[in-house]
C-alpha cells in the first residue's frame, strides 16, 4: 500500500483502494489514532487527493464499514453455498468468517471501535445494521435446523445467533490480545464444535455429529 498509486485510476477504484488502505492501517495501529493526514501519507498522497474522493473522515469510515460489510456478508454466503444441512452451513460460515478476519485483521478493529463509540454515527449504524443482517441469516438456519430435526426443537434462537456472533468474536479478541492471527484460525474448528454440541438434537449427538 506504500507504492505510489497510480494517477489514472477510475474514481471507484481509488475509493476502493483508499478503502483497503484504512483496513490496513487499522490492522496496525488504533483505528481512533488513524488520521486523514495518517492515510493520505500511508497512500503517498496529498490530503487534497484524499477529499477528492471523500469530503472527510466521516465518509471515508462509512465507506470502510459498507465494504467491510459486504466482503464479509459475500464471503459468508459464498461459504455455505450449496449445503443442505443448516448445522453444516453454519459451520462453513463460521469458519469463514474467522479465515477473513485473519486475512482482515483491521476488520474487528474498526468494527468494535465503531460499536464501543459513544456517537451515533452513519459508520455506527452500518456496523449494528450488518450485525442485524448475519443474526437473521442465523437465525433463518437454527429454524430450518429445528424443523429439519438437526437442533433442539426448543432452542432459543435468537440466544443461539447470538452466542454464535459471540464465539467468533472471542475468538478474535484473544487473537488480537495475542498479536497472533494464527491462534484463532486453529481453534475454530474446536470452538465451534463445543458450540455445535449445545445446540444439536440428541438424535444427532447420539450419530456422533
Amino acid at each position: 500500500m506504500n507504492a505510489p498509486l497510480k494517477k489514472n485510476l477510475p474514481a471507484e477504484e481509488r475509493r476502493n483502494v483508499t478503502i483497503e488502505a484504512v483496513v490496513d492501517l487499522a490492522g496496525k495501529t488504533n483505528p481512533d489514532s488513524i488520521t486523514t493526514a495518517a492515510i493520505a501519507k500511508h497512500m503517498n498522497l496529498t490530503q487534497g487527493a484524499l477529499f477528492r474522493h471523500f469530503p472527510n473522515k466521516e465518509a471515508i469510515w462509512q465507506a470502510v464499514m459498507k465494504w467491510l460489510a459486504k466482503r464479509l456478508m459475500t464471503r459468508l454466503d459464498k461459504a455455505s453455498e450449496g449445503i443442505e444441512s443448516p448445522i453444516e452451513a453454519m459451520q462453513a460460515m463460521f469458519l469463514a468468517h474467522v479465515i477473513f478476519v485473519s486475512e482482515h485483521p483491521g476488520a474487528p478493529r474498526m468494527m468494535f471501535g465503531e460499536l464501543q463509540g459513544s456517537k451515533a454515527t452513519p459508520a455506527k449504524r452500518m456496523a449494528r445494521a450488518m450485525l442485524k443482517q448475519y443474526a437473521a441469516r442465523l437465525n433463518g438456519l437454527i429454524e430450518a435446523g429445528k424443523m429439519r430435526g438437526e437442533l433442539h426443537a426448543d432452542l432459543d434462537s435468537e440466544a443461539a445467533a447470538a452466542l454464535f456472533i459471540g464465539t467468533i468474536q472471542g475468538l478474535v479478541m484473544q487473537s488480537l490480545i495475542a498479536d497472533d492471527l494464527s491462534h484463532m484460525v486453529e481453534n475454530a474448528p474446536r470452538a465451534f464444535a463445543i458450540y455445535r454440541r449445545g445446540i444439536v438434537a440428541n438424535s444427532m449427538c447420539n450419530k456422533g455429529e
